[in-house]
């Protein structure tokens, strides 16, 4: 493991080399020999067939031992009468090889034996010296594979080594570098592609974190600001009630006792608003079932008719979606409340298998705040919200599947028209 990659390979290459060249060195070493021992009893034997060759021709003896002559050979003759032509007899060794054979035709080589000598060792010397060769050619072979490792696993490693280079500038904090290989169809080219996307990925995620906690610092900073008014309230009433003792009179004494009331509600719908948010945020557990979107709207209008009476609710169509029923019914009240305190009059919900629209006669939403009334803690003038309803409502709409916005009432009448879009009824399952 304390080895780099460059020394890892070399060492391996050579390893190989060490182990391929000498098989490959006896190998050939052993057909060389073996070939040279074919080579030279193909040489004695056909000198033996060239001499009875001669004998049938009738060549006379002095000319055939010339003839059968060769270089590396030893010839020699020996006539019935024992008169011998050619080279002096030797007795064959480990060091000779020897053929002999009986001449059988010729007048005077008739019955003649013929013997054929060749001397191994310069067999033995050549396979010597071819040893010698395969052995200097292979160490020079491992030196020269070597040098041209150490000088090439440079060139080759130069990917890597970039690539280990522009991850260490990016744990020091420099950001932005990539490895853009020219070629993307070959290892080294795949892997810094990927090594690229990685680090878009990498990036992409931290701007996002970093883009994610600066909206909560805002949202910290400006759910603190939010809390802030109930709670200078309820602090600025018990004070004064503090102050003014049994003296204060009963109606001082009833006023100070409903702000302490409602501040403090409205601190705590506060409270309970930035819990939902939160809720939304780590993921809503929605108890899904069946839901009569109708009912629901039935039910807010019954609900309208006692806190505002004023305000006329029309309800058209009728559908029933997958959803949670109590979480629907937080997005209708917000809806309608909403509509209510923006001054309408009048409110028509229509519902539908893909959700529901509200549309009011108020003063409408301007296209460029459409999208904004639906950030968190943002608030027209006149509402006495926190500015998390919109927000809230929206949040439970996405986390069914669907979607809350808001556009012009679609008859062309003042007002506006919040849509929340919602996933139809899924189909009830096939029976087997």
């Amino acid at each position: 493991m304390n080895l780099s990659l460059r020394v890892r390979v070399t060492l391996t290459a050579i390893a190989v080399l060490l182990v391929v060249l000498p098989i490959t060195g006896l190998t050939v070493k052993a057909v060389f020999d073996a070939q040279a021992e074919r080579s030279l009893d193909s040489l004695l034997t056909g000198r033996a067939q060239l001499a009875q060759q001669l004998a049938r021709q009738n060549v006379a003896p002095g000319n055939l031992v010339r003839r059968v002559d060769a270089d590396g050979v030893r010839v020699t003759l020996i006539l019935r009468n024992g008169r011998q032509l050619g080279a002096p007899p030797i007795d064959p060794g480990e060091t000779v090889r020897q053929v002999k054979a009986t001449l059988q035709a010729g007048q005077q080589t008739k019955g003649a034996t013929l013997l054929l000598s060749a001397d191994t060792g310069l067999l033995a010397d050549a396979s010597t010296r071819l040893r010698n060769v395969l052995l200097i050619s292979g160490g020079l072979a491992i030196l020269i594979t070597a040098l041209a490792l150490v000088i090439g696993m440079r060139f080759a490693l130069a990917p890597l080594d970039a690539m280990t280079g522009l991850a260490r500038s990016i744990a020091a904090g420099r950001r932005g570098g990539r490895l853009q290989p020219s070629r993307a169809d070959t290892e080294l080219g795949r892997t810094a592609t990927a090594f690229d996307e990685m680090l878009d990925a990498l990036e992409g995620a931290e701007g996002a974190a970093r883009r994610s906690e600066d909206r909560m610092r805002e949202f910290v900073a400006d759910a603190a600001h939010e809390l802030r008014t109930p709670v200078a309230g309820l602090q600025t009433a018990a004070e004064t009630l503090i102050q003014l003792g049994p003296e204060a009179s009963a109606a001082q004494r009833e006023e100070l006792e409903l702000l302490l009331v409602r501040e403090s509600r409205r601190a705590g719908t506060l409270v309970s608003d930035l819990l939902e948010l939160s809720r939304i945020d780590a993921g809503l557990q929605l108890h899904l079932a069946p839901v009569d979107l109708r009912d629901l709207a039935e039910a807010q209008a019954a609900r309208l008719r006692l806190v505002a009476p004023d305000v006329r609710v029309e309800i058209v169509g009728s559908a029933t979606v997958t959803a949670d029923a109590d979480r629907l019914t937080q997005v209708f009240t917000n809806l309608v409340d909403n509509a209510r305190q923006a001054g309408a009059h009048a409110l028509r919900i229509t519902v539908a298998p893909t959700g529901v629209r509200v549309e009011d006669d108020g003063p409408g939403v301007p296209p460029p705040v459409r999208d904004r009334i639906f950030a968190r803690l943002v608030h027209g003038p006149d509402s006495k919200g926190a500015g998390l309803g919109l927000a809230i409502a929206r949040g439970v709409a996405r986390a069914h599947g669907g979607d809350l916005t808001v556009t012009n009432r679609p008859d062309g009448k003042p007002g506006a028209a919040f849509h929340l879009h919602l996933p139809p009824l899924a189909p009830p399952p096939t029976p087997p």
